[in-house]
């Protein structure tokens, strides 16, 4: 594993050796928690993903939140600081697709009662809006039908 270009970094499992990197402030932290998220425990890899989740440098964030969506893909669940975490960043940003992974692969009666909440939200809204596009195709297609048996 090479700290300094990143390579190897999605191969790491040991939380030792990211804790020693991110004594001496070696780069590619970020990088090296979605490594961790694929080999190590949940409990041992998550105190790391929210740790870099709060670094300033926009790449290692977004590694972290793609670290916590492989988390809940893996494991089928988070840790409270990890949905914390997430809960914190909201939708519409960075943590979108990880919260989405959330709400899809962490079963509803494991998550807690603000996933809850946003799982049912998610679930109309997206229906919802499958029905809206579904009758705005409907509309077209039968404008386009008219507007070819006028010109005839």
């Amino acid at each position: 594993m090479d700290w300094e270009t990143g390579e190897g970094l999605l191969a790491l499992d040991d939380p030792a050796e990211w804790d020693a990197a991110f004594e001496r402030g070696a780069d590619h932290l970020g990088t090296a928690v979605i490594g961790l998220a694929f080999h190590c425990p949940l409990e041992a890899a998550s105190p790391r993903i929210v740790r870099v989740m709060g670094f300033p440098d926009g790449f290692q964030r977004t590694n972290a939140f793609v670290a916590a969506g492989h988390a809940a893909r893996l494991n089928r669940r988070l840790t409270p600081e990890l949905f914390a975490a997430l809960r914190a960043e909201g939708l519409g940003g960075v943590a979108e697709h990880p919260i989405r992974d959330t709400l899809t692969f962490v079963p509803f009666r494991d998550l807690p009662p603000w996933f809850k909440r946003l799982r049912v939200y998610v679930t109309v809204r997206n229906k919802l809006e499958y029905w809206w596009l579904r009758s705005v195709d409907a509309v077209e297609d039968g404008r386009r039908a008219l507007s070819g048996h006028r010109h005839r």
